[in-house]
């Protein structure tokens, strides 16, 4: 007796087509920066029809593989970890705004996360890490009063202890999820008081990261989100 394990699933002719395309970028037959075959090459090579192909393409380039402008060949994309997450950017954004469960995970994930990249820049920071972290928070503190500045120097303290990591997936995850975060609430994270309070915890955790203490920086990041995360509400 069969199984519906054993079943064949017949799939949509432009979904094989998209599988082929992609296994020639994931191999390097098609490179970043080359043009596709034309649609009648493909055409051709698949033996399918062009409308086929085009949904195909509107599939590659949906996922972010290859780009497509009116009147010119698609053409494969180098890839990031930035890009990737950038193909999420409007979904995520879109679950946070419908659940408050969602922001309710994000809110655990990033404190599990931060709390990491904290412990990592350790072991991990130099001299030159720790000036341009001292030179992030003097510029937050002259754009006390400004939100615009202030918001953005506070991204870009998160963002820079996660570089220390030296790795560029971290990097992404903490641009993304500080983007997510930001773009609820920050109304309330830009009163004076408030704005005091962030730089001092941004300053205890400096301390912490230039004195390699693995314990002492996690503890400051851990108060400093606990803190903060109590301004976000749904």
């Amino acid at each position: 007796m069969t199984s519906s394990t054993d079943q064949i699933i017949r799939r949509k002719l432009s979904d094989e087509v998209l599988a082929r395309l992609e296994r020639m970028i994931a191999t390097g037959e098609l490179k970043p920066g080359d043009e596709l075959p034309s649609e009648g090459l493909l055409m051709e090579r698949f033996g399918v029809g062009r409308a086929t192909i085009r949904e195909a393409m509107r599939s590659l380039g949906k996922i972010g593989l290859v780009s497509i402008s009116r009147g010119e060949r698609a053409k494969v994309l180098q890839l990031t970890a930035n890009s990737i997450f950038r193909q999420v950017d409007v979904t995520a954004r879109v679950m946070l705004s419908q659940s408050a469960g969602a922001l309710e995970h994000l809110k655990s994930a990033r404190i599990f996360f931060e709390r990491g990249m904290a412990r990592e820049a350790t072991s991990k920071t130099t001299v030159d890490d720790i000036t341009d972290l001292k030179e992030i928070l003097h510029h937050q503190r002259g754009a006390l009063g400004d939100s615009g500045k202030f918001i953005s120097a506070d991204r870009q303290f998160h963002t820079r202890i996660a570089q220390i990591s030296r790795n560029p997936l971290f990097v992404a995850v903490s641009e993304a999820m500080v983007s997510w975060v930001m773009a609820y609430h920050t109304d309330m994270l830009v009163w004076p008081e408030k704005e005091r309070f962030t730089l001092v915890e941004h300053e205890r955790i400096l301390d912490r990261l230039a004195a390699k203490d693995e314990e002492g920086a996690d503890a400051e990041m851990l108060k400093h989100l606990e803190r903060s995360w109590s301004l976000y509400t749904w």
